[in-house]
């Protein structure tokens, strides 16, 4: 049979299907104009009837739920429901507006985001291709992921770290109940990004990562401003989903770090409102000290004030507790002879090669890990790294390959390759070469609902450094 590459997407395909194939681009372009049509109609019309509403008549959405679940309004405080008239915090005085009323009003007008809903389910696809492979590998993968792809008239060129966003909450609404309960006010699906901008506002007037507020001069609601991992990180920490940051680059570009990598336009240097976690303790002491000793060097540091440890959060359900831990020792392990971003990926099969793992006594080609996905930010660029592969050649030495989705391609090209077990390689793999930028972050999320004193910690937004 004869292939040849899309001349849009370059994705190789039959010859007999190359036709059809380039007139789905054309279909979705403009199936994409249609649907940002008529969610901006949808919008104002949502508005025009919010603006209308008596203060005696709280809105209700779609489902004819209230506007916040019970949980919701215990993290949040009672929605007024005077605050369901005044919702449209662009044509009002906004600081008329307490924070609970734009609560109240954003849980009912946000937008469920468009996204090409792939049969059968993308990571079942992916996962059948693994297995099929004929190399000795094995491969962990995440267990659920939607793929939320950027859209030409839309995104295209600056909406990546929304899209990776997007696809994080699509795996923690389906995985995990008490983060669905809590999340975008227990609405229970994807906002659009004008929804997720919204949110991202509200967490900075909240006071989560007052930095990087002032850095986007506090405002993203209607921009086209890039945003990165530590916005990410703010989002989610602002529901009490546990999210942390980890920074991997060379010794002389740690000023840089501790959260500073600001989307993926530019770099912003780090400041005294972000602090560096200098413990590391609970699972991720497991990659400090017991992953491939040969290549790490323990190093303890004299115990002294700024290293005293504080009691980890009750409702923590991992070890991580955000880089602290009340029964662990206060020391730091520095990480020294690990040749470039080998040091990444090492820490990545680690996340995801958790004790129940380890523990395993079998040969699964490809196993699940409860871990979530990752938003993996690097200068450029943001994509979301939904597992890894480690093959293990003849001499004894360990390859790892990253297993990606990037928001720039298309679902459907996705789906396609992963059904037909061809050319799927070329989208999602990324071995170690390709790892080429000076510095890379990645941000992940724990297990577990943050209390109220955790949550104000995590207002600030730290990070753990990896020198590569």
């Amino acid at each position: 049979m004869a292939f040849a590459a899309c001349p849009i997407c370059d994705v190789i395909v039959p010859l007999t299907e190359l036709e059809r194939h380039a007139n789905n681009h054309f279909e979705e372009e403009e199936l994409a104009k249609d649907l940002k049509l008529s969610q901006q109609i949808a919008r104002d019309m949502e508005l025009a009837q919010q603006i209308a509403l008596r203060p005696t008549s709280p809105r209700k959405n779609t489902d004819n739920r209230i506007c916040s679940t019970s949980s919701f309004q215990s993290n949040f405080g009672d929605n007024s429901e005077s605050g369901t008239s005044r919702c449209n915090s662009k044509t009002n005085d906004d600081a008329e507006i307490s924070i609970p009323e734009k609560i109240s009003c954003l849980v009912n007008l946000q937008l469920r985001s468009f996204y090409y809903k792939v049969e059968g389910s993308l990571m079942a696809l992916l996962r059948r291709c693994l297995e099929l492979e004929r190399e000795n590998s094995t491969c962990i993968l995440s267990s659920y992921i939607d793929h939320f792809q950027s859209v030409e008239s839309e995104d295209r060129g600056w909406g990546c770290g929304w899209r990776n966003i997007q696809m994080l909450s699509s795996h923690l609404l389906m995985q995990r109940q008490e983060a669905k309960e809590v999340l975008f006010g227990g609405s229970g699906f994807v906002p659009d990004i004008a929804s997720l901008q919204r949110w991202l506002e509200i967490a900075w007037q909240r006071g989560f990562d007052i930095d990087g507020s002032n850095s986007l001069k506090n405002e993203v609601y209607g921009t086209n401003k890039w945003i990165g991992t530590t916005e990410c990180a703010a989002l989610f920490r602002s529901f009490g989903i546990r999210a942390r940051i980890v920074d991997f680059g060379s010794k002389e570009l740690e000023s840089l770090y501790c959260g500073g990598n600001r989307g993926a336009e530019h770099v912003e240097m780090n400041s005294e409102a972000k602090r560096k976690v200098e413990q590391v303790y609970g699972p991720m002491d497991n990659f400090l000290q017991g992953r491939n000793l040969r290549r790490q060097q323990q190093q303890p540091i004299t115990t002294g004030p700024d290293s005293q440890t504080r009691d980890s959060p009750s409702t923590s359900t991992s070890g991580y507790s955000n880089g602290f831990n009340g029964s662990a020792k206060s020391n730091k392990y520095g990480v020294k002879n690990i040749k470039g971003h080998d040091v990444l990926v090492d820490w990545v099969w680690n996340y995801f090669a958790n004790e129940e793992f380890s523990r395993l006594d079998n040969h699964q080609r490809v196993t699940i890990s409860k871990k979530t996905p990752l938003y993996f930010q690097h200068q450029g660029h943001s994509r979301t790294i939904v597992g890894i592969q480690r093959k293990q050649p003849q001499d004894g030495s360990k390859q790892y390959t990253l297993l990606i989705l990037d928001p720039g391609h298309k679902t459907k090209a996705l789906e396609w390759s992963l059904k037909q077990n061809f050319g799927w390689q070329k989208l999602i793999k990324r071995g170690v070469h390709t790892l080429k930028k000076p510095q890379y972050q990645l941000c992940y999320i724990d297990q577990g609902i943050a209390n109220e004193k955790e949550t104000e910690q995590m207002k600030t937004i730290d990070s753990i450094f990896f020198e590569a």
